[in-house]
Formats: C-alpha cells, structure tokens, sequence
C-alpha cells in the first residue's frame, strides 16, 4: 500500500518483478503459474497540478490458445499514464490522454493497479501462429464433399404467386 499522493509530491519511482501467482484477479486467465512481470511506476505531478502515475508492465506469461488448447507463450506490454482522482465525477472530466486511478482511500494497493493493467493488455483471444499450432483446422473440414444430386422439389410458395392479382392462373 502507498499513499500515491505523497509519492507524487516527492516523484518517487518504484520497480519490482512479480509472479503471475501473486496476482490472484490475473492468475485464472493464465494457462500457467510460469513467467514474469517487470513493472516500474512513477508518481509526479502535472502542469495543472494533477497527481500521475505512470505505470509500466512487461510481461512474459503462458496462456491458452483458443484453437488447440494447450499452452503457448505470450508477451505483453503496457504503458499508461494514469490521473489519481477521488470521485467518478472528477475522472469523466479529465483530459482523453489520461486514464483514471480512482482512490477512495488515501493508500492504493499498487498490485491491483498492475493487475488492472495486465487484464486490460491481454488480447481478448490469444492463438499460436497457423504452422505452430497443434490443432490441425484442415482436420475439421471435410476434404471431399459430397457432390449427391440435389432434387428439384416444388417451392411450397408458387401457390402464392397464383393469388397475387394480375397472375395467370
């Protein structure tokens, strides 16, 4: 926990690598517990007097490929400049460029800033490239259709187009 107010009145900067398991809200949307993530945040002040934090996060995780299944590596960078505000009110007037970090409470827990961080950088469907997946897509598609005759079956609404007026019966 940190008071990121003070830290952006001293412009502190802080680094660390942590574990995917010692982010529990990241932990499930991984394939695995193996990798790391480098984060550096710093904290300062803009011209208009607003508190930043800049955080960024490097990351090397394993994930699911949603094509076969199975594991596959994954490199995810984030790098966000983020207003600490108070309110709702006081993020929906802040300028496009900056992101909210909204603090209630005088301390933020700065693992829950990066584990938002990483949930957001994660694409929403990860795949292995076409030639290093597992699963073969042609193995799902039928080589040899059936080429059957299709039957030239009466369409059922002929009979509407003799009600219509002006149709020749």
């Amino acid at each position: 926990m940190l008071d990121v107010r003070k830290a952006a009145k001293r412009d502190l900067a802080v680094s660390g690598v942590l574990r995917p398991q010692d982010l529990p809200r990241f932990r499930p949307l991984l394939a695995s517990d193996e990798g790391s993530i480098s984060v550096e945040m710093r904290f300062s002040r803009d011209a208009d007097d607003r508190y930043l934090t800049h955080v960024a996060v490097d990351a090397n995780i394993a994930v699911i490929c949603q094509r076969c299944l199975e594991a596959m590596s994954e490199h995810l960078v984030s790098d966000n400049k983020l207003a600490v505000v108070w309110t709702d009110e006081e993020a929906a007037h802040l300028p496009r460029h900056l992101d909210p970090l909204i603090a209630a409470e005088p301390t933020s827990n700065l693992w829950d800033v990066v584990e938002d961080e990483l949930i957001l950088a994660m694409r929403p469907f990860s795949y292995h490239d076409p030639d290093d997946c597992k699963m073969k897509i042609a193995a799902y598609s039928d080589p040899n259709p059936s080429q059957e005759p299709v039957e030239d079956k009466p369409n059922p609404f002929d009979v509407l187009g003799q009600l219509k007026p002006g149709s020749k019966h």
